[in-house]
């Protein structure tokens, strides 16, 4: 019998009706253990009628791999994982373009990561394309970019990975936003 945690479902971001027989991945478990491991190690307790008696034991447990696939098999697209915001190893992923921009850079990282703001910062030189793609392909919810063009524009260009939108937002703006998304 199948049976699913509203609370670890509303965490994931899905509902009960989401998980339809094709979708199901066990990612927890229940043994009942019995007295198997009671009994050789004489672990007993005293009944309310005051009789001894082994303890019954059972084993409960998540998966983490399991768990990783149903992730992967629900929150994905062509282009990779999309992460759900609450369990996302990252909620910000940082690309730099140019390194006429990494002072800004890095001082938005330490200001992200001092508001608490779990950030990946891709600081490689690299192509922006390769960074674009490693950004989609791990599915962090955020994509922050800081480059010249953003810059003239006004600040960073924030881009929401599950809708693809991009915005570009000034300093304070951005720092709002995805302090709204931490809550």
């Amino acid at each position: 019998e199948e049976v699913y945690n509203d609370d670890v479902l509303a965490e994931l971001g899905i509902s009960r009706d989401e998980l339809t027989e094709e979708t199901a991945v066990e990612v927890g478990n229940i043994f009942t253990l019995g007295t198997r491991f009671s009994e050789p190690l004489e672990l007993t307790f005293t009944d309310e009628d005051g009789t001894t008696k082994p303890v019954i034991m059972g084993s409960y447990g998540i998966g983490p791999s399991r768990l990783m696939g149903l992730i992967a098999e629900h929150f994905a697209d062509d282009k990779g994982l999309v992460w759900p915001k609450n369990v996302a190893p990252f909620t910000v992923y940082l690309v730099r373009i140019g390194n006429d921009v990494t002072e800004q850079a890095d001082t938005l990282y330490e200001t992200l990561t001092s508001k608490g703001i779990e950030v990946l910062y891709d600081d490689r030189d690299e192509r922006p394309g390769a960074k674009f793609a490693d950004a989609e392909l791990l599915g962090i919810p955020q994509r922050v970019t800081i480059s010249p063009r953003s810059l003239e524009q006004g600040g960073y260009e924030l881009t929401d990975r599950t809708t693809g939108t991009t915005t570009v937002l000034t300093h304070d703006e951005l720092l709002g936003t995805l302090g709204q998304i931490e809550m």
